[in-house]
């Protein structure tokens, strides 16, 4: 077995002495699409941050590819919530995707031709290099999901992190969204957090459940267990390979109704 891409032992995290995360262990390894799904306030976004560096665990270690986070972490791409961003700032999409160059580039105040040259790649494989001089404001909800992996990429990661990357798109959006990350899995590890048990893509090769404690499961396909073991209230199962929901009740009464009518 190789050495994980990113490596949780024994993890724990605390707010205010409130336990978010509760003894985390996960391995996650090359080649993988691996989804953290789980409730709003489940510890999803925290586990991220811990995963990045930005929060230090209160017990346990993190690893990336087999090193601390200090000394891994530019190998990690993030794509935040879209709420954190300020799409009113006056910005180009490419100063934008520039940006994401910071503690890579040589120089620390300056972008030299090397990041330059990173960016306008970034900007042609999301396909967004003919409006790189349009300001962020000024494009479509689709077109701004793309600058901001673009931002990422231009880091070169060997991991792609994604927090919530569909929650405030529409639905042809976030179609379009997978297909552009089937397409970078060649490339790398994609880690993806959602609330939304419905956002999932067929490609996704492991699934978490994750509710203050984690639950894994190296498969697509999410059981009764794992959903009962995270979500506090019934939820209905995603049918797998069939990108919409199906509701059981909803079964159960088309059900019922055939047999009235039959009785008629």
């Amino acid at each position: 077995m190789t050495t994980p891409v990113i490596e949780l032992s024994h993890v724990t995290f605390r707010f205010n002495r409130h336990p978010v995360l509760d003894d985390i262990s996960l391995d996650i390894h090359e080649g993988e699409f691996h989804a953290i799904i789980g409730p709003n306030g489940g510890g999803k976004t925290t586990l991220l941050k811990i995963m990045l560096g930005l929060l230090e665990p209160h017990a346990g270690s993190v690893r990336i590819l087999g090193g601390s986070v200090r000394d891994n972490r530019r190998y990690l791409g993030y794509v935040p919530q879209f709420r954190t961003f300020d799409f009113r700032y006056p910005i180009s999409v490419r100063e934008m995707v520039l940006s994401g160059r910071l503690g890579h580039t040589a120089k620390k105040l300056h972008y030299g031709p090397d990041d330059h040259a990173t960016a306008e790649e970034a900007l042609k494989t999301m396909g967004i290099a003919d409006i790189g001089d349009r300001e962020i404001a000024d494009i479509s909800g689709g077109q701004r999901q793309r600058a901001i992996i673009a931002r990422a990429l231009v880091g070169h990661p060997r991991v792609l992190l994604l927090d919530e990357p569909t929650v405030y798109v529409d639905t042809p959006t976030a179609t379009h969204f997978y297909d552009i990350i089937e397409d970078l899995r060649k490339e790398m590890t994609i880690v993806l957090i959602t609330h939304d048990v419905g956002a999932l893509s067929p490609d996704i090769t492991t699934v978490s459940c994750l509710n203050r404690r984690i639950f894994t499961h190296d498969a697509r396909e999410i059981t009764d267990e794992m959903i009962g073991a995270v979500y506090p209230c019934p939820v209905d199962l995603i049918a797998h390979g069939v990108p919409h929901r199906v509701f059981r009740h909803h079964d159960e009464m088309e059900e019922e109704e055939t047999k009235e009518e039959n009785r008629r």
